[in-house]
């Protein structure tokens, strides 16, 4: 016994949004940069409370900094990679200079 199903009204506006959306498959370089992205986005929420510890904050800063930067690069987030890199100069020259 199995239910039938309701057949789903193709109306105009269902038609309109079915073809305004594109579906696609994430690439293998796309699924690897979400995933460092959020590795990254992790260390950089941790890491103002790793710094008074003997500057630890400042190394998971940069860490988080290189990890996020291809998803935020892969998703032409330029406002985003301009952040990233100015975290990676600016504690690069803190730990190093």
């Amino acid at each position: 016994m199995s239910k039938r199903k309701k057949p789903i009204k193709k109306t105009i506006a269902r038609r309109i949004g079915e073809w305004a959306v594109l579906s696609r498959r994430l690439t293998a370089g796309e699924r690897i940069g979400n995933r460092m992205g959020y590795m990254g986005s992790a260390f950089i929420m941790m890491s103002p409370y790793l710094l008074p510890y003997d500057n630890i904050g400042a190394y998971t800063y940069l860490c988080g900094a290189v990890l996020s930067l291809p998803q935020v690069w892969l998703a032409k987030q330029w406002n985003l990679v301009v952040i990233n890199l100015n975290l990676l100069v600016g504690y690069g020259l803190y730990i190093f200079g």
